[in-house]
C-alpha cells in the first residue's frame, strides 16, 4: 500500500509536468504559427503597426472562438505590454516570468485565469500560464515576450485518462505483487521456522557428536546446583583425551572425527538417564554426575569405557584418558569455578598421568593478579623496564671468563626488581615470549660487543621459541643487524624444551650451528634425554644442572653423577660447564672432576652491564685468574 501511494503521488507529478509540457508545445507553436511571422524583426518596445495590430486582433479573435487561447499579451524585452487581445495588463508591473522569457527562457505554471495579484477581474478557469522569447526577423533576433493563457481542461482531460489508466495498471501490478510475495513468504516461513528449529539445535548441541555443547552443559550444572537436589553431592568431570593429536596426525582429522562420534556415543550410553555428558571442544567431554556415591570409581569405569579398543577404518585404536573432577557442594558452588577447578585437576591428571584426579586447592597455582602482570609485562619491553644481568662462567683451567650468560630482570614499578622465575613462566603460556626473546637476543648482542673480544655471550631459549619455524631466521638477522659474529653466541636450550618436539628443535638448532651459532643444554641430569639422540644434535655444551653440583660433596649419588657428565660430555667432544658453585670446596671438587667451567655465586653474581665491564678490569679479578692457574697447575 506505502509503495502504490507513493508511486500514485509519483506519477501525478509526473502527470502535472506532462500537461505544462504539452501547455508549453502548444505555445510555442501558436508563437511560431501565428505572431512572429505578423513582427517584423523590430523590437516591441518600438510598438506595433496598425496592420499588424490588426493581424493580430483577427488571428486571435478566432483562436479564442475555438478555445484554443484564453488570453494573449505580447511584451517587450523590458516585460511592458504593448498588446493585449483583451485590453488587460498595460498597467501592470511586470512580472519576474516576464524577465525570465525576455533572458531567453521559457516559463509554465498552473495558474487561474486573473490569478495573478496584478490582474483585475473574475478569476476564470485553470489555465497554463506560458511566457516564452519572441524572435523574429532575418537576423531570428528576440524581439519581445509572448504571454499566453491556454486552457488546461482539455490537456487536464487527456492526461487524467492516461493517469486513471496507469492507476488502475498499478492497482492490478501491485495487486499480483502482493500475492506473489504472500505465497513466496509463506513458503520463506515455512523454511525458516525449519531452519530455526535446526539452528536451536545446532547452538545446543555438538555439529560432530550430537552431544549438548559447552553452553548447554553449563546451564545444566547451574541446574542441578540451584535445583531442589542443590544439597546432594553432584560430581562435574572435564575428561581429555591423551595423545589425541597423534591420531589426527597420523590417520587424518576425518578418521579423529569418527573416533571422537564413537567415544561420545559410548559416554551416552554407559551413564544414568540423570547423569549428563556433552562435548566441550576438541577432545574434551564433560559429565556431570547426579547424586554420586563413589564418583571417583565411577569416573574411572567411564575411562576404561573411553580405553577400550575402537576400530576406525579397519584399524584397532586404543586411546586413554585424563580426568579432573570435582564435587559440588563440597568444592564449591559457582559453575564457573567448579569448572575452572574441574580443568585443574584434569591437567594434574594428565601430566602426572594419574588417570582421575580430583580437585585439591594445593594444585591450583592460577592467580588472577598473573593477567594484569602479563600485560604490564608486554609494556615493560616496549618502555624499556627490563635489564639485563650477566652471570660469568669461569674457565677452570685458567681463570679465564669465555662467556657470560644474560639474565634477564624487570623494573617493575610497584613490585620492585622481579626476577624471571616471577614473570617468564607467565611469558612462556602467551605469545609474549617471542617479544621477549627478542628484546634479550638484541640487547645481548649488542652488549656483547662492548666486553673483551673472546667473552662470548650466552641466550636462554624456551620450548615455544624452538617450536616457531621462523626462530633460526630471527636470530640470524639479530646476528646480522647488531654485526656480532655467529661464534660469539651461545644458544641454551632445556632438556625439556628439546623433548617438547625433537624433529623440530633437531632442524632450528641444526640451522644455527651451521652459520656458527654454539648450542648448550641447560639444566642437564633433570630430563629424560635420550644418549642416542643427546648424540645427533648440534650440541657444544652441556650445563649439569645446580641441584647435583651445589652438594655434590656431601651426596655421593650427585657426586657420581657430576663425574658421569662430565665423563659423557668429554666422551660426546663437549664442553662440560658446573652450575651452581657457591664455595671454593665445591670449585675445587668440580675442577677435580674434569669440569671444563665453572659458574655461580662464589665466582662472580650476576650484574648489569656497567658493573661487568669493571669488574673484568677489576685487581680482584687479575688477583682471582692467578689464584685459580695456581690451583690447577
Amino acid at each position: 500500500m506505502v509503495l502504490g501511494l507513493v508511486l500514485a503521488a509519483n506519477y501525478g507529478s509526473v502527470a502535472q509536468e506532462r500537461g505544462l509540457a504539452e501547455g508549453r508545445s502548444e505555445a510555442v507553436l501558436l508563437a511560431q504559427t501565428l505572431v512572429e511571422p505578423i513582427l517584423s524583426g523590430r523590437l516591441l518596445s518600438h510598438g506595433l503597426t496598425a496592420s499588424q495590430v490588426a493581424d493580430l486582433r483577427e488571428h486571435v479573435q478566432d483562436a479564442v472562438k475555438q478555445h484554443d487561447i484564453l488570453r494573449l499579451r505580447l511584451r517587450d524585452l523590458a516585460g511592458k505590454v504593448v498588446y493585449s487581445n483583451d485590453r488587460s495588463g498595460s498597467d501592470e508591473k511586470p512580472e519576474a516570468a516576464a524577465q525570465e522569457a525576455a533572458d531567453g527562457a521559457t516559463v509554465a505554471r498552473l495558474t487561474p485565469l486573473n490569478g495573478d495579484p496584478n490582474d483585475t477581474g473574475p478569476v476564470g478557469p485553470e489555465t497554463v500560464e506560458v511566457y516564452l522569447p519572441l524572435v523574429a526577423g532575418p537576423h531570428r533576433q528576440r524581439v519581445g515576450v509572448l504571454e499566453v493563457y491556454l486552457p488546461y481542461a482539455p490537456i487536464n482531460a487527456d492526461v487524467t485518462a492516461d493517469l486513471h489508466n496507469l492507476y488502475l495498471d498499478l492497482a492490478i501490478s501491485l495487486a499480483l505483487l502482493y500475492f506473489a510475495l504472500l505465497a513466496i513468504t509463506a513458503l520463506v516461513s515455512r523454511g525458516l521456522r525449519r531452519h530455526i528449529t535446526w539452528n536451536s539445535f545446532v547452538s545446543e548441541h555438538d555439529a560432530l557428536t550430537d552431544l549438548p555443547n559447552r553452553t548447554v552443559f553449563h546451564r545444566r550444572a547451574e541446574a542441578v546446583l540451584g535445583g531442589d537436589r542443590a544439597r546432594l553431592p553432584a560430581a562435574i568431570a572435564i575428561i581429555d583425551l591423551d595423545r589425541f593429536k597423534e591420531v589426527n596426525d597420523t590417520l587424518g582429522h576425518h578418521n579423529g572425527d569418527r573416533l571422537l562420534v564413537e567415544l561420545g556415543h559410548r559416554l551416552q550410553a554407559v551413564t544414568r538417564v540423570d547423569d549428563f555428558v556433552a562435548r566441550l571442544g576438541g577432545d574434551e567431554f564433560g559429565v556431570i554426575l547426579t547424586n554420586v556415591v563413589d564418583a571417583e570409581r565411577t569416573l574411572r569405569r567411564l575411562r576404561d569405557v573411553i580405553d577400550l579398543e575402537v576400530t576406525v577404518n579397519g584399524l584397532p585404536l586404543s586411546v586413554e584418558a585424563s580426568v579432573g573432577y570435582v564435587i559440588a557442594p563440597e568444592d564449591g558452588t559457582n559453575v564457573d569455578k567448579l569448572l575452572q577447578r574441574a580443568d585443574i585437576a584434569m591437567y594434574v591428571a594428565k601430566e602426572q598421568r594419574l588417570g582421575v584426579v580430583r580437585y585439591d586447592p594445593v594444585q591450583d597455582n592460577y592467580d588472577p593478579a598473573n593477567l594484569s602482570l602479563i600485560a604490564e609485562l608486554r609494556h615493560a619491553i616496549e618502555a624499556g623496564d627490563l635489564v639485563l644481568y650477566y652471570q660469568p662462567k669461569t674457565r677452570l683451567r685458567d681463570g679465564r671468563v669465555k662467556a657470560v650468560e644474560a639474565l634477564v630482570r624487570w623494573n617493575h614499578p610497584t613490585h620492585g626488581l622481579l626476577y624471571p622465575g616471577r614473570f617468564l613462566p607467565l611469558a612462556e603460556q602467551t605469545d609474549l615470549i617471542f617479544d621477549l626473546t627478542r628484546w634479550v637476543l638484541d640487547t645481548a648482542l649488542n652488549d656483547v660487543l662492548s666486553m673483551p673480544p673472546d667473552v662470548d655471550v650466552a641466550v636462554n631459549v624456551s620450548a615455544r621459541n624452538l617450536a616457531g619455524a621462523a626462530f633460526a631466521g630471527q636470530v640470524l638477522e639479530s646476528l646480522e643487524h647488531c654485526g656480532v659474529p655467529a661464534s660469539r653466541l651461545i644458544v641454551e636450550v632445556t632438556e625439556t624444551a628439546l623433548l617438547a618436539d625433537p624433529p623440530r628443535a633437531a632442524v632450528i638448532l641444526g640451522a644455527l650451528d651451521a652459520r656458527g651459532v654454539q648450542v648448550s643444554i641447560d639444566d642437564f641430569g633433570r630430563g629424560q634425554t635420550s644418549l642416542g639422540y643427546l648424540s645427533s644434535l648440534p650440541i657444544h655444551e652441556l650445563k649439569i644442572d645446580r641441584s647435583f653440583v651445589s652438594d655434590m660433596l656431601d651426596n655421593p649419588t650427585h657426586a657420581a653423577i657430576v663425574r658421569s657428565i662430565v665423563d659423557l660430555g668429554h666422551n660426546l667432544s663437549l664442553r662440560v660447564v658446573g652450575e651452581g658453585v657457591e664455595t671454593q670446596s665445591v670449585l675445587n671438587g668440580l675442577r677435580d672432576t674434569g669440569c671444563d667451567e665453572a659458574q655461580g655465586f662464589f665466582l662472580a653474581r650476576p650484574m648489569p652491564l656497567g658493573p661487568l665491564l669493571a669488574w673484568f678490569l677489576s685487581p680482584d679479578r687479575e688477583a682471582e685468574e692467578r689464584y685459580v692457574r695456581q690451583v690447577a697447575s
